[in-house]
């Protein structure tokens, strides 16, 4: 009856039903109580069913549902883009609101596009991507992603767009490529799009700050716009004390994509923030110069009371300083388990609320077609842990808030997982 996503129709079982969630446990029908490790697609930082959260949209749903955000406004959509762009070192200039990642990352391309052509320089049309990359799955995020089973199918529909290795180093051969590539072809570029830190889609692949600096730097010299996908790594999950990315790296994008845990995952919402530089292109009475770009629930106000709710919790609860603690404690236990499993894993790693580490094939080719990586998620799901593999990459991404007992339940079952794993 359900066409659920990123899931083969044969081969992979039921799903399973949840009636219930509440702060790092999601409850099934039967009862049992699992561990939601990966904060249900990296969204729920601050639990599942935060009271602070709930009642904040219940308090808003009693008032106004929804109105559409062209030509109206609402306090919620007000004070969401106030605290965005306050937290966000006021680099910013506006937020253009809309409903996912994905739709974000297609505002953010659209925008750069445009200011090119609003400033008079059309051929300016090509957005560098980097081959790891994962922005999404509408056509011009696919079109800006490195090759992978997710866009083979529609390769014809995809736009041109230059790609690189993601650089992980500063000293990368890939940041040469790139900077003899615009030294030609800078007329024609418009922007450079990077998730920031970490590839979190290709395998929570981590990049070090100074070859960010680098792209950052390549972008001013060359006259290209810099996007930042902060999808995934905004909201705090870098940690270091940090609302994004950009931040703990010392780097100015022009423009950004921010959702997941916006909301701490109670309902759909994103926004692209663009700086004054981009904005100016925009701001004009002559109907061309316009962004004719939106969405049915742009801004909903329920939407904006779970993301004020949110934002309000990383102050309320001291959430960055709990990202930090988590990062530590994550780094703890995953050298714990190389210590035991240093033959079946490599590179433990952690950054702020992310830690993973990959798994050493045995007798076949890493990637999301691991065959383990099915049987990791079952095993796990049964001893009460949702976790789901990147392919040959064994991940944590849980609520930030999660508790001491929860947390090392979760590195038990990857150290039980690691000692019945033969490939």
């Amino acid at each position: 009856m359900i066409w659920h996503p990123f899931t083969r129709q044969l081969g992979e079982g039921e799903p399973l039903k949840i009636v219930r969630g509440q702060g790092e446990y999601l409850y099934d029908a039967t009862g049992k109580k699992l561990i939601d490790a990966i904060a249900s697609w990296w969204t729920v930082i601050h639990g599942h069913n935060h009271p602070h959260i709930v009642e904040a949209i219940r308090r808003q749903l009693e008032t106004l549902d929804h109105v559409m955000l062209a030509g109206f406004t609402h306090e919620n959509a007000e004070v969401v883009a106030y605290k965005l762009l306050a937290i966000s070192d006021k680099i910013f200039e506006r937020v253009f609101f809309s409903d996912n990642g994905s739709t974000a990352v297609e505002v953010m391309l659209k925008l750069a596009l445009q200011y090119w052509h609003n400033l008079a320089q059309p051929q300016k049309q090509e957005i560098i991507h980097f081959s790891s990359a994962y922005h999404g799955d509408t056509v011009g995020a696919m079109s800006v992603a490195g090759s992978s089973l997710f866009n083979a199918p529609f390769s014809s529909l995809l736009f041109h767009s230059p790609c690189f290795k993601y650089p992980c180093k500063e000293d990368d051969p890939s940041l040469e490529e790139l900077e003899r590539y615009l030294k030609m072809h800078s007329n024609e570029t418009a922007a450079i799009i990077v998730e920031p830190l970490i590839a979190a889609v290709s395998g929570m692949q981590f990049q070090e700050s100074d070859a960010l600096k680098r792209i950052e730097d390549l972008a001013r010299r060359f006259d290209v716009l810099l996007l930042f996908d902060e999808v995934f790594t905004g909201m705090g999950r870098v940690g270091s004390g940090n609302y994004f990315a950009y931040q703990k790296s010392a780097t100015k994008p022009d423009i950004i994509a921010v959702a997941k845990g916006l909301t701490g995952g109670a309902l759909p919402l994103a926004a692209t923030l663009v700086n004054e530089k981009v904005y100016r292109e925009f701001l004009s009475d002559e109907p061309l110069r316009a962004f004719y770009h939106g969405h049915t629930m742009t801004g909903n106000p329920l939407g904006c009371a779970a993301a004020v709710a949110s934002l309000e919790l990383f102050e309320k609860e001291d959430r960055l300083k709990g990202v930090m603690d988590l990062e530590t404690h994550m780094r703890a236990l995953w050298n714990s388990i190389a210590i035991r499993h240093g033959d079946k894993i490599s590179a433990p790693r952690s950054m702020g609320a992310v830690s993973a580490a990959d798994v050493n094939p045995r007798s076949e080719k890493s990637g999301y077609t691991f065959s383990a990586s099915l049987h990791f998620r079952e095993m796990a799901r049964k001893q009460g842990v949702i976790l789901r593999p990147l392919g040959n990459v064994l991940y944590v991404t849980p609520p930030y808030n999660i508790s001491k007992e929860a947390l090392e339940a979760v590195f038990d079952v990857l150290d039980e997982l690691l000692t019945n794993y033969a490939d």
